[in-house]
């Protein structure tokens, strides 16, 4: 079963980078120095910042559907982050190494199934998911602080 992991689109977040503290904040938006490696995954290239590394914190809609799971969260993105990462039939590290909540959505955005994995155990799951024809893509959260981590798709 082939499958595409992809990280958040850049475009919405280009805008941010290099504003000042003031314009961040007028946003809503925070930004910080990566003091842990790793501890600050970027939703964009889907890698983990390094020490020294800036990051924005923000509040990000990443189940913008007309249900009841509709959804936004905290999210990092890493200033120097250029590009969406898309990962076909394989998961990134920074999934592999971490404690995940995986939830399977129909196209209209109703959750169909969901599972608490160790993060080595996604590739096994996805197949399982899709499995099940309805299930038109995935969505993975980091399950200790629940944020959301990145998006599965067929093909």
């Amino acid at each position: 079963m082939d499958y595409l992991v992809s990280g958040l689109a850049i475009e919405p977040f280009l805008p941010l980078f290099g504003l000042d503290e003031a314009e961040l904040t007028a946003r809503g938006v925070v930004r910080t120095k990566a003091d842990t490696y790793p501890g600050f995954p970027c939703r964009v290239s889907l890698e983990d910042a390094r020490v020294g590394e800036w990051v924005l914190l923000l509040s990000w809609r990443h189940l913008d559907v007309d249900t009841p799971y509709r959804a936004e969260g905290p999210i990092f993105v890493r200033e120097t982050a250029r590009a969406s990462a898309q990962r076909r039939n394989s998961v990134p590290d920074q999934q592999r190494n971490r404690l995940l909540s995986v939830r399977s959505y129909d196209a209209q955005g109703w959750m169909l199934d969901a599972e608490v994995i160790e993060g080595a155990a996604l590739e096994a799951l996805i197949p399982r998911f899709f499995g099940d024809e309805r299930a038109a893509w995935l969505h993975v959260h980091n399950a200790r602080r629940g944020c959301y981590a990145c998006r599965v798709d067929r093909g």
